[in-house]
């Protein structure tokens, strides 16, 4: 069975291996950051609907555990878009529960949906849910996040302080820093009053470690990093506990096709496939070099190592306008 819509496991520093599920199958999303790692979005939009329906990414996922494989340490709904939008997001969570009893279940989201009380209910039923929040600096937050038409700063963080109040589970927030676009100390000091009043499980304040979607953004340096770091208290809470995986014997069909859809989803080294996948380096190695002279993947230098992606991730020119909803 070829995977559609499950895909990794990949290594996380706050959930360990997680095994991703893709709930829009495609770039759908609220959003068009220029930070993304996936590549810029092609669906700018806040509609939701079922753009997978349940059942299909839990048959894939019914499989995935049939085949034997060490069990993720978290179940991760995110993949290519905003996986809120899909509105078979609780049937998703609750499915994966029934699958994996005792595995966290969790969300990635920009919560650009968290306003509307029906998508909070269903987030609700997650054990961990990780949103960002990279600017509470409206002119920042348009032009480090190019949401769709009428999502504004003010409104994401009402909908994440409404979500706190309803939701007894983690949540990790993360901020991204663009160096120049967002890492303002007025935005420093409006988010630290935010976390005070969210009150967060944890607070990861990154930047970019790898190319975005747009050419010239680049990532803060170190002093500047940790002194957000330090300003809004960053924490150590994570899910799950590192081990070494074990995965039954992937064949050399199955271990490209495991690396294929991980990389069109989280740009990564072969040591980071290989440890997350428990295959032996070689065997991804090998995988690594037939996709890459097929064209299904890219390599791009990242700190002295290579760092493999999905073809479709074009970078755009700075001044290239947001995609229109």
């Amino acid at each position: 069975m070829a995977y559609a819509y499950v895909f990794g496991p990949v290594m996380s520093g706050r959930l360990g291996r997680s095994l991703g599920l893709d709930l829009l199958g495609g770039r759908v999303c609220s959003m068009d950051c220029v930070y993304c790692e996936v590549g810029a979005t092609r669906t700018l939009t806040l509609e939701r609907r079922e753009y997978v329906p349940a059942r299909v990414i839990l048959d894939e996922l019914a499989h995935w555990k049939a085949q034997g494989f060490e069990p993720p340490e978290a179940v991760t709904l995110g993949g290519l878009g905003e996986p809120t939008l899909n509105t078979a997001l609780p049937e998703v969570i609750q499915g994966a529960r029934a699958l994996f009893p005792s595995v966290p279940v969790a969300v990635l989201t920009n919560a650009t949906t968290m306003i509307i009380p029906e998508v909070r209910r269903e987030l609700a039923l997650a054990d961990v849910v990780l949103p960002s929040m990279d600017s509470l600096v409206e002119a920042e937050f348009e032009a480090v996040n190019r949401p769709c038409a009428g999502v504004t700063p003010s409104d994401v963080a009402k909908g994440l302080l409404a979500f706190r109040r309803e939701f007894d589970g983690l949540i990790f927030l993360e901020i991204l820093l663009a160096s120049g676009i967002n890492d303002s100390d007025e935005n420093l000091g409006r988010l630290k009053t935010f976390c005070q009043q969210l009150a967060p499980d944890r607070v990861d304040v990154v930047t970019l470690t790898r190319p975005g979607t747009v050419r010239g953004v680049g990532p803060v340096d170190g002093a500047t990093l940790s002194r957000w770091r330090k300003a809004l208290g960053a924490g150590q809470a994570r899910v799950g506990e590192r081990k070494e995986p074990t995965h039954a014997t992937l064949d050399t069909t199955r271990t490209r096709e495991f690396v294929l859809a991980s990389l069109v989803r989280r740009p990564q080294t072969v040591a980071q496939l290989a440890q997350a996948l428990g295959a032996p380096r070689e065997a991804v190695r090998t995988a690594v070099e037939a996709l890459e002279q097929a064209g299904e993947i890219v390599a791009r230098a990242d700190r002295g190592e290579l760092c493999y992606h999905g073809s479709g991730h074009v970078l755009e020119d700075a001044k290239k306008d947001s995609p229109k909803p």
